[in-house]
């Protein structure tokens, strides 16, 4: 009894100690007018935003690492309802949707989280991120005063805070969570909703509130966000943004690093520097919180993508692109701002700035304590002319659209306008996919197929007469809705005279469609990210007696935003008419007894996972033909470097990976031919469609396949093609460092690593260029340029000047070559004075292996 006694006794100590050890670790989390407050410390915060189920389980903890190596605070994300409840009260936290993984991962790594609960989430996601099933409640109307819907809001968001604290990963229990959201951007559309927006917001607040998380909770874009709520902004920029209380934090949730990609658009970028700006001038003008949306943007597998038309990339031109890798120099330009940021902190949060005009667009801004403690910001905010400016006894060049900080209000840490990272061009090494790894024939001998049938051929078919929108018909099982008819056409028809031109007229509410006459393609059309609904008039041919018109409608991701957004439809709606262009004959189908079918026959045999036994092998494939299946198997590329699938040469359709769907591909849905620039000029404003580029080219031809999904071989491809192509063009391609280069002028200021509030010793020290490969076990192989003096272009297309020294590709060559990195100050002591009175810069183009 007395050993038993001692075991119990030593059971509750342990369990005591645990609790000790978990409270002790526990943080509080508040807030003020300056700042989020940890543990009665207030906070300068950069965070960025990484939605889990656009990456992979295996590719979260080196994304979560490069964000901190970067220099971020947070990890923020939204919560995804119709991935994780897709039927109702039944739930999917498994694989890509492993959000308690995914968080401990960031808390793992030393980072904080800001969980975006929504559960309306936006974020060019299917429906917002509402399942489909919310839409078939009776009486419901979504994001206003509705019981049916705050019923199942406060449900879902319930369940999320519980899981959350069941594993301890709210802040005030010991976790990474700091902030929670509830809701997102409804003021942007709340007016829509007239009087019952305001009780609907109030409601939403009171029930965040009571779900007791411990941590802050923030609405974005919500100017009436209740006491205690705060109010955050989102935009490219924010640096005017005030919260709507003195008591509350200047707080910005969505930094768009980039815009996103829609097929049928060019792909749009932002510049580095102007991004540094958005951010400098943020933290200037008295914010402490910032997140970017997106750090990194990543895939949308599946059937995940919503707009509608948005492309199956994500990648957002984000700091971490699609494939996980760091894109320079954002990212390294990013990670120096952030740094500079932090030897203000002390002074950001514990003193508000004054602030002093130096001139027309140039403004000082510093914060300075009692105990001597001085920050200051300076910053050209013209779009023209750089400036030379006078700041406390000190001048300063400023170039046009740029922020200086000084940690000390004397030496410059960092410009926004000038890059000292280095800036890398990646290039994808593409290889024919091979049947085996000793196999030297192209994956086309290797193809099989099964012919997806024309029309009705499933048994859950139905009829009804009229025309049927979409979503409300299929709930969105599938992209795919059959419209089919049998008319009659008497010999003595007009539609059947000589040289009638009969032509099928259909209208329809998007997304696309094709058309086909007596089991035969006639036509087809589709709409656009800007406009989806879809009208066509297609030639056809008709017979005496009965024909028969299958129309097989599509959706491209339902609609993510706007007011009353979940109520927009899709499909053929009508009318729906054949007419005589010679004759003027016209006859409307619209009204007649349609046969519906959901989904295609090959779904619902399960082709995506390649199993089924009907799969054809034939010396001859069939090739450019509209509603085919495509199988086939292939070894995994060598090596670890990220993979794509290059869909060249396919129409449009889905493709699956060993029958996990890597998205929906469209290769020929080609960009419009302006508007693009391969270099934009980032002075001024900058808007989502400023800077693009890939302009007369395929939005996407590249589809991310996670080398988490691959096997070394035997793995299973199938594609449904709906269009028509040829997938013996499809082939491999790894993504790959290319070129390596930077560009450092004179005019620099230091590395912010190598900084110093030492006058004397920053005088010294000059501007340092600095090269490093960015793969682990590769080292700098070859200078393809280097010059000192004037070069010109940029990388991949430097080109000398007459004021070029000719020591510096042999002084390059030196320093670099078989080292991973290198570092060469830029100054005439090292490359001499090609041209005298002359600002020169440091340009180098190199190569790793």
């Amino acid at each position: 009894m007395m050993i038993r006694r001692r075991e119990e006794i030593f059971l509750v100590v342990l369990c005591l100690a645990a609790l000790a050890a978990t409270a002790s670790f526990a943080a509080n989390v508040t807030y003020d007018h300056k700042a989020v407050v940890i543990d009665g410390k207030r906070r300068v915060l950069v965070s960025g935003s990484i939605h889990y189920p656009r990456s992979t389980p295996e590719m979260w903890p080196d994304l979560i690492q490069k964000s901190k190596d970067g220099g971020l605070d947070v990890i923020e994300t939204y919560v995804f309802w119709n991935a994780h409840e897709p039927v109702r009260n039944q739930y999917n936290f498994e694989g890509r949707y492993d959000l308690v993984k995914f968080v401990k991962l960031v808390a793992e790594a030393g980072l904080y989280a800001h969980l975006r609960i929504g559960p309306y989430v936006c974020a060019e996601w299917n429906y917002g991120g509402f399942p489909l099933w919310l839409h078939f409640i009776p009486g419901i109307e979504l994001r206003t005063d509705n019981d049916p819907f705050k019923a199942e809001m406060k449900r879902f968001t319930a369940k999320i805070v519980d899981m959350m604290k069941q594993e301890k990963l709210y802040a005030s229990q010991g976790g990474p969570i700091i902030l929670s959201q509830i809701e997102n951007e409804y003021g942007n559309i709340d007016s829509a909703y007239g009087p019952a927006a305001k009780t609907y917001i109030k409601w939403a607040a009171t029930m965040a509130l009571s779900l007791d998380t411990g941590v802050p909770w923030v609405m974005c874009q919500q100017a009436d966000a209740p006491d205690p709520i705060i109010n955050t902004c989102n935009g490219f920029y924010c640096d005017n943004f005030t919260p709507n209380s003195d008591k509350k934090p200047k707080m910005w949730t969505e930094n768009w690093s980039g815009w996103f990609l829609p097929f049928g658009g060019p792909a749009p970028y932002r510049p580095a520097e102007d991004l540094a700006f958005a951010v400098a001038r943020f933290f200037q003008r008295g914010g402490t919180f910032q997140n970017y949306y997106m750090y990194h943007g990543g895939t949308n597998f599946g059937r995940t993508t919503g707009g509608p038309f948005i492309a199956t990339s994500y990648d957002y031109d984000a700091p971490l692109d699609e494939y996980g890798l760091i894109r320079q120099p954002k990212w390294g330009h990013l990670k120096d701002l952030h740094k500079a940021i932090k030897l203000c902190e002390a002074a950001l949060v514990a003193t508000d700035p004054t602030v002093t005009s130096l001139g027309s667009n140039l403004e000082a801004t510093v914060y300075k304590t009692g105990s001597g403690v001085c920050a200051a910001f300076l910053a050209n905010t013209g779009t023209q002319s750089d400036a030379t400016v006078n700041f406390n006894g000190n001048s300063y060049r400023l170039p046009a659209w740029s922020v200086s900080i000084l940690p000390d209000c004397k030496n410059v840490a960092f410009n926004t306008a000038k890059i000292n990272s280095v800036t890398v061009v990646p290039s994808f090494m593409r290889q024919s996919l091979k049947v085996a790894a000793d196999s030297s024939d192209a994956i086309g001998s290797a193809w099989s197929y099964i012919n997806e049938p024309v029309g009705i051929t499933k048994d859950d078919a139905f009829t009804k007469v009229g025309l049927l929108e979409q979503i409300n018909t299929t709930a969105d099982k599938s992209d795919y809705l059959w419209y089919s008819l049998s008319t009659d056409i008497k010999s003595d028809s007009p539609f059947l005279e000589d040289g009638s031109q009969t032509v099928l007229h259909v209208q329809s509410l998007g997304h696309a469609l094709h058309a086909f006459i007596n089991g035969k393609f006639a036509g087809g059309g589709k709409g656009s990210s800007s406009n989806a609904k879809v009208t066509v008039d297609i030639p056809v041919t008709l017979v005496p007696g009965k024909n028969t018109i299958d129309l097989l409608s599509l959706t491209v991701g339902l609609q993510n935003y706007g007011a009353f957004y979940d109520k927009t439809g899709a499909g053929i709606t009508g009318p729906v008419q054949l007419k005589g262009l010679k004759n003027g004959t016209t006859v409307d189908l619209s009204s007649q007894q349609w046969t519906y079918q959901i989904g295609l026959k090959g779904e619902e045999s399960g082709l995506p996972s390649g199993s089924s036994s009907q799969w054809i092998s034939q010396s001859t494939l069939p090739k450019n033909q509209h509603l085919i299946w495509y199988k086939t198997t292939f070894d995994a590329p060598a090596g670890n470097a990220p993979v794509a699938i290059d869909f060249t040469g396919t129409g449009k359709g889905e493709a699956w990976v060993n029958g996990q769907s890597i998205g929906r591909y469209w290769p020929t849905y080609v960009s419009q031919n302006g508007g693009c620039t391969d270099s934009c000029n980032y002075r001024g404003a900058y808007s989502s469609n400023k800077c693009l580029k890939n302009c007369g080219k395929p939005s996407q031809s590249l589809y991310h396949v996670p080398r988490s999904w691959l096997k070394s071989s035997g793995n299973l491809l199938v594609l449904f093609e709906e269009a028509g192509g040829d997938p013996t063009q499809i082939a491999f391609a790894a993504k790959q460092t290319g070129s390596l280069c930077s560009h450092v002028s004179e005019s620099h200021p230091l590395p912010v690593d190598m900084w110093s509030s030492d006058q004397t010793s920053g005088k010294k020290s000059g501007p340092v260029l600095s090269l490093e490969c960015p793969i682990p076990n590769q080292v700098i192989s070859s200078i393809k340029f280097a010059s000192f003096g004037t070069p010109r272009g940029g990388c991949g297309s430097f080109s000398h000047s007459r004021c070029s020294s000719t020591k510096a590709l042999s002084v390059i060559q030196k320093a670099c070559i078989g080292s991973k990195s290198c570092n060469i100050g830029v100054s005439i002591d090292t490359f001499g004075d090609p041209c005298r009175g002359v600002t020169k810069s440091l340009a180098v183009e190199a190569s790793c292996t």
